[in-house]
């Protein structure tokens, strides 16, 4: 007999009955990886690394050209965006009430003292100061000896107010303290009633100083109470400065909504520290009598180039920075990193590059390059010329760098803006990728071929995939996928596990939706800063807040409207009013801080400081009222407001611990009740305190007083449009 072929074996079934699935056709994991390592890795380790090498190495040079053009943007918008709000805010408050005000008092006062001449032993310790104190500190910056009575006031106001406001104080930050020489003079008591405006002007924006120039060119006000103070621009020492001139521009366009932008240059009363104006006309009535002048703030534009001194975070790692260049004298207008950090060296690499020890001396005593280091480099060059681009050169201290240059586009300044970093930084990872590649590629090499005779090994890899990839969710990330291979047992895994992952992947999205709305629904119960703190944990949170106006109204007549009606009906009247009056309070800046049925509370100045509280929230008041009526005029229906409103000292917090609620308190919110609970009449109610702080364009007339634990209190009363037609 023959015997028969012998035959494969079964594979093993199941015990529990059911029938197990054929294998899936194709080669074992170590046949196909036998196969494969042998013919493919070597091969396209050498094809794929040659082109990796080709394109990788072209790539990262071009991305770390593309970064540093990036920050060369950032911050030429950030610079922009920065001369943008001065010249907007230098609109705005030369349109002001204060500003005109102010212009005409300081030219009244300065006018008065035209008359005052100054004794004999006031003029000796004015000569003094001028010989003495500020030729010498000058003489000290310059270098070289300064005739001081060049400077030496000749005109009776200006010695007067220098004598009275200057020679007093060692320091600026001592003079711009004062309030009042006290004098008695005219001008004083305009410099106490409107100085601490433009104190305060100074300091927000950090100007270097703040000036009213009147139409006959004297400098009739000054924050800072330099030796200019009282100076002409027109005639006196100071007539060829960049402020004189941008003085006579800005007068002679006798265009009020216009501002005039200077570059840098020297300015003595600085004591030679170089000074940028921005001047605008003030006009009153329509006729220009003025200009308001601030000194450019060097710190905020230093602050904007340098990323607040933090050059590594903003993505200039360890040797980049960028700084700003005059485009026709091509020095520089902001500061250098390495003046900062390292001023030694800057002097030695400044000189060996070609500036002059004494330039470089004065740099790093002032500790500001501004006016002094020369950036006569290959991209301000093209920058100079209206190019925009990238080059690899030498840098204004000489070494050789990547960089990305621009001119700035600010209205009135010739400059071009710089973003540069140091070759080696910024090429290391090409040189890094190179070496890598092509070790890595001869151990890749090498690798293979050994491994090919033992890639029994290897048969666990895809296991060890499934491991990497659960090691990976359970870090945190979602969306894992993984191939475990075409082997039945491990693709079954596989299809699991990806299954697994989506599904935590779907749940992750929706905890995080619900994350989002839970953040959503705080917020819209409490300011962010206290929402912020009270996820932080805290159980006692409390805000103090200055200079808040605050505003209590009720709806006069509601309650005989919705007489009648069924409560979803009122509701939705009611509801249909605080929408309206949440709509006007987000136009006004005003803050919502609780509503009910009784009673509508508002702040202004509360998130948000505002300088013009007092008079957002009368204007919002008004804008409530005319709502009023239109709603009651709606449903034909008495419908008025009854509001009052202080501006004072006010506290927010969170109250209650299981059941939390956001309400505010304090001497202006009880004040503002007690207006208008006091009050039978409809009206908008006000306090002295709010009446102060409004502009001449509201009207309002007295109504009586009122009793306070602070003692009695005047009452205001609006008079709106809807009276005065009356």
């Amino acid at each position: 007999m023959t015997q028969a072929p012998p035959q494969s074996p079964a594979p093993p079934q199941p015990q529990d009955g059911t029938v197990a699935a054929p294998l899936r056709p194709g080669l074992s994991i170590r046949s196909a990886l036998l196969i494969m390592l042998l013919l493919v890795s070597i091969t396209s380790s050498v094809v794929v690394g040659f082109i990796g090498f080709v394109n990788g190495r072209e790539s990262l040079r071009e991305a770390a050209f593309d970064r540093l053009t990036e920050v060369r943007d950032s911050r030429a918008r950030e610079i922009g965006a920065l001369y943008e709000t001065i010249q907007n805010n230098l609109l705005i408050n030369a349109r002001g009430q204060s500003v005109a005000e102010a212009m005409q008092l300081f030219s009244a006062g300065f006018a008065e003292l035209q008359t005052v001449e100054l004794t004999e032993s006031e003029r000796a310790t004015l000569e003094s100061y001028f010989d003495e104190q500020f030729g010498t500190m000058l003489a000290e910056v310059n270098g070289a000896p300064v005739d001081a009575s060049t400077f030496t006031p000749t005109d009776p106001a200006q010695a007067y107010l220098v004598y009275n406001y200057t020679t007093p104080h060692e320091s600026f930050s001592d003079a711009i303290a004062v309030n009042n020489a006290g004098d008695g003079s005219a001008w004083s008591a305009a410099h106490a009633e409107h100085h601490d405006f433009f104190r305060r002007m100074t300091e927000i924006f950090r100007y270097e100083d703040v000036m009213l120039i009147d139409a006959n060119g004297n400098i009739v006000y000054t924050a800072f109470k330099g030796v200019d103070l009282g100076s002409n621009l027109d005639s006196g020492p100071l007539q060829r400065t960049n402020l004189a001139q941008a003085y006579a521009q800005a007068m002679t366009g006798n265009v009020a909504d216009s501002v005039v932008v200077t570059d840098f240059a020297p300015y003595p009363p600085s004591l030679g520290k170089p000074a940028s104006w921005a001047v605008t006309p003030v006009a009153i009535d329509g006729e220009i009598v003025g200009a308001l002048a601030v000194e450019m703030p060097i710190s905020q534009i230093d602050a904007v180039m340098t990323g607040g001194g933090d050059w590594s975070q903003g993505g200039l790692g360890e040797t980049g920075e960028t700084y700003i260049v005059g485009a026709t004298d091509q020095l520089m207008r902001s500061q250098s990193r390495v003046l900062a950090e390292n001023p030694a060296r800057f002097e030695r690499e400044s000189v060996a590059a070609g500036t002059s020890p004494e330039v470089a001396r004065q740099a790093v005593e002032t500790q500001s390059p501004l006016l002094l280091q020369p950036a006569r480099t290959e991209a301000v060059t093209s920058a100079a010329a209206g190019g925009v681009g990238t080059t690899l050169a030498a840098s204004y201290l000489g070494g050789e760098t990547i960089a990305a240059y621009a001119p700035l586009d600010i209205t009135g300044l010739d400059w071009v803006i710089v973003a540069e970093l140091e070759s080696d930084e910024a090429l290391a990872p090409v040189e890094d990728f190179t070496r890598n590649l092509v070790l890595s590629s001869a151990v890749i090499v090498l690798l293979v071929s050994v491994l090919s005779l033992v890639i029994a090994g290897a048969i666990v890899r895809p296991l060890r995939r499934l491991r990497d990839a659960a090691r990976r969710i359970a870090a945190g990330e979602t969306g894992v996928q993984v191939d475990a291979g075409t082997s039945y047992e491990l693709a079954d895994v596989g299809a699991a596990f990806n299954d697994m992952s989506k599904s935590l992947q779907v749940k992750a999205q929706l905890l995080e939706e619900q994350q989002q709305e839970n953040e959503r629904l705080l917020l819209s119960l409490m300011p962010e800063a206290l929402a912020k703190r009270y996820k932080e944990g805290a159980h006692t949170i409390a805000l103090d807040h200055q200079e808040v106006t605050v505003m209590f109204a009720d709806i006069v007549g509601f309650e005989a409207f919705s007489r009648g009606k069924s409560s979803e009906a009122a509701l939705e009247n009611l509801n249909e009013i605080l929408r309206a009056f949440d709509e006007a309070a987000d136009r006004l800046g005003i803050e919502r801080v609780r509503s009910t049925r009784s009673g509508y509370l508002t702040s202004c100045g509360l998130i948000v400081p505002r300088v013009d509280n007092a008079r957002r929230m009368v204007e919002f008041a008004v804008q409530l009222e005319r709502i009023l009526h239109r709603i009651g005029g709606k449903y034909g229906a008495e419908l008025s407001l009854r509001a009052g409103i202080d501006t004072g000292t006010a506290t927010s917090g969170l109250i209650g611990q299981r059941q939390i609620s956001y309400d505010l308190w304090g001497d202006a919110v009880n004040l503002a009740f007690q207006l208008q609970s006091g009050e039978t009449d409809s009206g908008i109610f006000l306090t002295q305190a709010v009446v102060d702080r409004l502009p001449d364009t509201v009207h309002v007339r007295e109504w009586g007083t009122l009793e306070s634990p602070t003692g009695p209190q005047r009452i205001w009363r609006v008079d709106t449009d809807d009276e005065a037609a009356g």
